[in-house]
């Protein structure tokens, strides 16, 4: 193993570093989404620790599972076949994640489009065990999340400090955006089913690999970025005729 003066005189290490800084940050968007949403369901003053909470996890879980890069590498090597396929455990985590994020944002819009049946109870209660739960499915999507990143990560580089280090700045950054991305989504409604549809795909596609049907991930992005895009246009346009009309009612009130 390199050490790090010399990794930092090093230019493919650099290049390495950055590449992997974008590659986590992107990877990391869906964990991001995933707390933002769950988070938006607290009261406003239990969002930002739980957010906190939920993004220290999965850097805890990183760094963890760097520490145990050979052991996380073999999780990718064959260890059972059903029906002549064979199964890694890499396999297992994204099948079990896969589907628990499927069923997640299906019953999350479920809920968005259904009333909410009346809790019995108290509200004190309700949010205790809200924020637990909450906490709860954070940290089985950070397992789900960390294993395919690092595994992710492995394939790219073998120096370890690079993924120290990459793995740092990029959790950094999601503390840094999910603040701003919980308000962006709390303001804007349609914001939130569009943003459950990403991570119905997203549920789909870790299915799918688990299934070892490989999806190019640029493509599941780039469906994402022009969703995105257009819903901004839509949201934009929203806004300019709200002006129109409240211009237009100011001149009649006159």
């Amino acid at each position: 193993m390199d050490s790090l003066p010399a990794l930092a005189r090093d230019p493919a290490a650099w290049a390495a570093l950055v590449t992997l800084i974008v590659m986590e940050v992107v990877l990391g968007i869906d964990n991001l989404i995933f707390i933002s949403i769950l988070s938006n369901k607290l009261p406003e003053a239990k969002r930002a620790r739980t957010q906190r909470i939920g993004i220290g996890l999965a850097l805890v879980m990183r760094l963890a599972l760097l520490s145990t890069v050979a052991w996380i590498a073999r999780l990718s090597e064959p260890a059972f076949t059903i029906a002549g396929h064979p199964f890694s455990w890499r396999d297992i985590i994204l099948l079990g994640g896969g589907a628990f994020l499927v069923w997640k944002a299906t019953r999350e819009i479920h809920q968005h489009v259904a009333d909410d049946e009346v809790d019995e109870l108290s509200p004190a209660d309700a949010v205790s065990i809200t924020v637990r739960a909450a906490i709860l499915q954070i940290l089985m999507l950070d397992i789900v999340f960390s294993v395919d990143s690092i595994i992710t990560a492995i394939g790219m580089t073998s120096h370890v400090a690079i993924m120290y280090v990459a793995v740092i700045v990029a959790v950094a950054a999601m503390l840094f955006a999910a603040g701003p991305l919980s308000r962006f989504i709390e303001r804007n409604p349609t914001i939130v089913m569009l943003a459950l549809s990403f991570l119905l795909v997203i549920g789909m596609t870790l299915v799918a690999e688990g299934f070892g049907s490989h999806v190019p991930k640029g493509y599941i992005y780039a469906a994402m970025a022009f969703s995105a895009f257009v819903e901004g246009m839509n949201m934009l346009a929203r806004r300019v005729k709200s002006r129109k009309i409240q211009a237009q009612a100011s001149r009649v009130v006159r």
